[in-house]
Formats: C-alpha cells, sequence, structure tokens
C-alpha cells in the first residue's frame, strides 16, 4: 500500500460552518490561491446556493467568503505559513 502524504505538510483538514447556512464542510487552506474543501450529503443539502436538483456546482460564494474570513482570522491557518492576504478581500 501507498502513503498518502499529499497532506503532511501539518495542516490538517479543519470543521467549518458557513456563515449563511451553517452547513459543515472540512477544509484546507494550502495557501491564499489554494482551498480544499469536502463536503458530506448533509452539508450539501443545507447549502443556501446549491441547486439540489442541478447537475452541476461551481462552489458557494457564502462558503468561501467564510473561509477567506476564517483564514484572516486564523481560525483556519494556512499550510504555506500564512503571509500577506494582500487583495483578498
Amino acid at each position: 500500500m501507498r502513503v498518502d502524504n499529499r497532506l503532511a505538510d501539518g495542516a490538517p483538514m479543519r470543521s467549518l460552518a458557513c456563515e449563511r447556512c451553517a452547513a459543515q464542510v472540512l477544509v484546507r487552506k494550502s495557501s491564499w490561491q489554494q482551498t480544499s474543501v469536502q463536503w458530506d450529503g448533509r452539508a450539501m443539502a443545507l447549502c443556501a446556493e446549491r441547486d439540489p436538483g442541478g447537475s452541476s456546482f461551481e462552489g458557494c460564494g457564502s462558503l468561501r467568503d467564510t473561509i477567506r474570513e476564517a483564514a484572516l482570522r486564523g481560525t483556519i491557518e494556512l499550510a504555506d505559513g500564512g503571509g500577506s492576504a494582500t487583495g483578498t478581500r
């Protein structure tokens, strides 16, 4: 078995609730430009921006804002060490 160490740089997935609809997802912020999000069925059902009957989902702007604010506050750490968030607001 091959060990998957892609997330071995110190920043694990963190639970985070969307400030708009309270959908609970797992988030990992690798840098200001890269974010990984894991949705489960409950979060997808709660998401205020997701069309339940739609076939494609480009992402949730409210959740994206929640993640950015959490990173700015330090609730979610950046795997690359942080740096400046210039231009992210």
